[in-house]
């Protein structure tokens, strides 16, 4: 055996995995995409979703393969958020994990293929307690995802194609965990002129009916690139 042989030969073996962090928008409420474990330790508890990294792989691979296992779903948003290390996080052996977080349309998504995985839809308030360190993987996200809608439409990726005022406002509301001015955020939101309206109306709510808007991407693209900050 070389010397370089010797090298890895010697060196420590750890596990690797990826945790994803999966927001959807429904109901009017930001909600986790979370699953029952199915093996030990803690079987039949509650997790994010992820799965060890393949030989194959980088972890950014593994994370976009199990988000396409569980939604079905490929070209969804979704960034690195942080690594994991701690000697003693996973009881079941030494691993290291690194965490992405995920956006996606709940409207768009297999739920078959979800109930098949073992997966549903919970509202932040609804999730009960996690294994490990999820919980603090959640609250990074989250305080991610905060940092990020000052700076990105985040509609894009979690509202649908159509949709009112109102609707991405209380999508808003969920992201910071607090109510809202109607008047000053319509005011706001429309002065960035990203937002086309439509000639429809949402008339689920009133007979009288809310403007349906959707997204300008390229009026998006051309002010991202000037810079902008989306205070609420």
């Amino acid at each position: 055996m070389n010397l370089q042989q010797s090298f890895y030969a010697q060196a420590p073996r750890h596990l690797v995995a990826v945790d994803c962090i999966i927001f959807g928008f429904e109901d009017s409420r930001l909600k986790l995409l979370i699953m029952q474990r199915m093996v030990d330790p803690f079987q039949g508890s509650f997790s994010l979703v992820g799965g060890f990294v393949l030989e194959s792989e980088s972890t950014a691979d593994a994370a976009t393969r199990v988000l396409q296992q569980v939604s079905g779903l490929r070209n969804i948003f979704m960034d690195q958020l942080h690594c994991y290390s701690d000697v003693n996080r996973d009881s079941g052996s030494r691993v290291i994990s690194l965490a992405y977080y995920a956006l996606i349309r709940v409207e768009e998504h297999d739920r078959k293929l979800a109930i098949q995985h073992g997966t549903q839809w919970l509202a932040l308030d609804e999730i009960p307690e996690l294994i490990f360190d999820h919980r603090k993987m959640i609250e990074d996200a989250l305080f991610r995802l905060r940092d990020k809608a000052h700076f990105h439409p985040i509609g894009f990726e979690l509202l649908p194609e159509k949709f009112t005022l109102s609707q991405l406002r209380s999508l808003y509301e969920e992201i910071y965990q607090r109510v809202l001015d109607k008047r000053n955020f319509r005011k706001k939101i429309l002065a960035m002129n990203i937002l086309e309206k439509l000639e429809e109306k949402d008339k689920t709510t009133s007979k009288k009916g809310a403007h349906l808007y959707r997204f300008d991407k390229q009026k998006y693209e051309q002010l991202a690139q000037k810079g902008f900050v989306f205070e609420i």
